[in-house]
């Protein structure tokens, strides 16, 4: 659920193009890398999503491979207040500078 919110919230601010900010696997060239990562301010989980929304503004191409979340079984998730501050904060700082 949370992170359905957290897609739905970027999708709508930042239309990145892609479906999933908050999790996936990702594979980038090395390209890609040195010339993005340098940009990147987010720490946490708005790091994956400034990586991506910042590869896509500068014109590199963003391919996707679905991947499945099995609902937890065991343990807790370490997602929490701080967290999702962080990820709010990243949301609104990409949204005014890209």
């Amino acid at each position: 659920l949370t992170s359905k919110g957290a897609n739905f919230l970027a999708d709508f601010l930042l239309a990145p193009g892609v479906s999933d900010l908050t999790g996936s696997f990702r594979l980038y060239e090395r390209k890609v890398l040195e010339e993005v990562l340098p940009k990147i301010q987010c720490k946490g989980y708005a790091f994956q999503m400034e990586i991506i929304v910042r590869s896509k503004k500068a014109g590199f191409q963003v391919g996707e491979i679905p991947i499945s979340f099995v609902d937890r079984i065991y343990g807790e998730s370490k997602l929490g207040t701080k967290e999702i501050v962080m990820y709010l904060q990243g949301l609104l700082q990409l949204f005014f500078t890209t």
